[in-house]
């Protein structure tokens, strides 16, 4: 990329040659685009800032097609911020399950139970709730209230990266700030929300990624990175990093109906999720390695027989934003094997297993390992991973 040739931002006659009094060219043709083709979506029928904030909450990095269900759903489940900070965190993941990034769903529970008597009204009190980031509190803002916030999201990014020519990394904080800068400057003041929503809806449905129809484009004619044939190169990102593989093998013990489910504690995208018992590997190992390990032996006991081995799922790949996870699933049907009292079961719907059944598991499960019904697993929050275990099971019994 020729770097000399890109006009600076805050030079660019393209952008702050505009008096004040006067509406840029972008300005008012993504308007009138907006009004003929903007997208029918639920969020858009209501100032409910809460409404708002869960469909903002939902929709970063998740497909409309796809977060429009979840959006009803938890909508219909906690209608307003005190039914969600009521909630119990369980049935709070469990709605949220499929979507991924959980921490999102960690933060709006947490932030609901922090609003007083009334939803925050003001950008600089809607940013100080958990989660709130930028983006999110110029959406609520704009949205909700009619304030003159300009967002910033992928798609806008890439809106402004390629009319505009920023040479900067969006990653960076210098990039950032040219950003925020041009679109706050761009940002209609007459209609701050009609603007927002536009810019992104540009971006998701006209200036695409892959796919631009620059041939149809209403900003065609100032448009910097068509101008000099550049398109695929703007915004400007830093190299991605090498990703990290990691080789899980998940252990779905079957026993006379009950089987083990482990709640993740740890720091990490799926903490309070429930899972079967895992093993975390560097790399790659077979079937017979696995039987073998002290660890996965631990989860019956000394001098215990396996029934039978099956494989339920073998090398799922599963891409995070640094790491490609190899899921395998396997499942181990016991001999007869004492992995918790009927008494203990019938009395409690999320017994812990006892460590004095098999002291090995108190040590490397410590009390977050629960014998339950095999029926019983899709009932508790799962991560993305245990959900494609579960409907292959569903797949498996047809």
């Amino acid at each position: 990329m020729n770097n000399k040739t890109r006009h600076k931002v805050k030079n660019s006659p393209s952008l702050f040659d505009y008096e004040n009094e006067q509406i840029h060219p972008l300005t008012s043709h993504l308007l009138l685009w907006y009004d003929e083709h903007k997208r029918d979506l639920p969020w858009r029928h209501t100032d409910d800032p809460y409404a708002i904030w869960i469909s903002e909450t939902i929709l970063q990095q998740t497909r409309i097609e796809q977060g429009l269900d979840y959006y009803y759903r938890f909508m219909t489940k906690f209608p307003t911020y005190q039914d969600l900070a009521l909630a119990p965190e369980d049935e709070v993941m469990k709605i949220w399950q499929g979507l991924g990034y959980y921490s999102r769903a960690r933060n709006l529970h947490a932030a609901a139970k922090s609003i007083g008597n009334s939803f925050p009204r003001t950008h600089e009190d809607v940013i100080k709730l958990k989660g709130v980031g930028p983006y999110t509190a110029a959406a609520i803002c704009s949205f909700a209230y009619g304030l003159a916030y300009a967002v910033l999201d992928g798609n806008v990014y890439r809106v402004l990266g390629r009319y505009l020519g920023i040479p900067e990394e969006i990653e960076t904080s210098k990039g950032k700030k040219i950003y925020s800068e041009a679109a706050n400057y761009l940002l209609s003041k007459e209609r701050p929300a009609d603007f927002n929503q536009a810019i992104m809806d540009f971006g998701a449905i006209h200036c695409t990624q892959h796919s631009p129809k620059c041939d149809s484009c209403p900003l065609v004619e100032g448009c910097y990175a068509y101008s000099v044939g550049q398109i695929a190169d703007f915004p400007v990102k830093k190299k991605k990093l090498a990703l990290k593989h990691r080789f899980l093998y998940f252990i779905a013990l079957e026993n006379q109906g009950y089987t083990y489910i482990y709640k993740r504690t740890g720091k990490g995208i799926w903490r309070n999720l429930y899972e079967y018992p895992l093993i975390e590997l560097d790399q790659a190992i077979n079937m017979n390695q696995l039987l073998l390990r002290d660890d996965v032996k631990a989860l019956w006991g000394k001098d215990k027989e396996v029934d039978s081995v099956r494989v339920l799922c073998e090398d799922k790949k599963h891409l995070l934003s640094h790491q490609y996870l190899h899921a395998n699933c396997i499942v181990i049907k016991l001999k007869s094997v004492e992995m918790s009292s009927i008494d203990e079961l019938k009395e409690s719907p999320l017994p812990m297993v006892s460590p004095e059944v098999i002291p090995e598991l108190k040590a490397i499960y410590g009390d977050n390992l629960r014998c339950i019904p095999i029926a019983s697993v899709s009932e508790f929050p799962l991560h993305k991973l245990m959900t494609i275990f579960q409907d292959q099971t569903k797949i498996n019994k047809k």
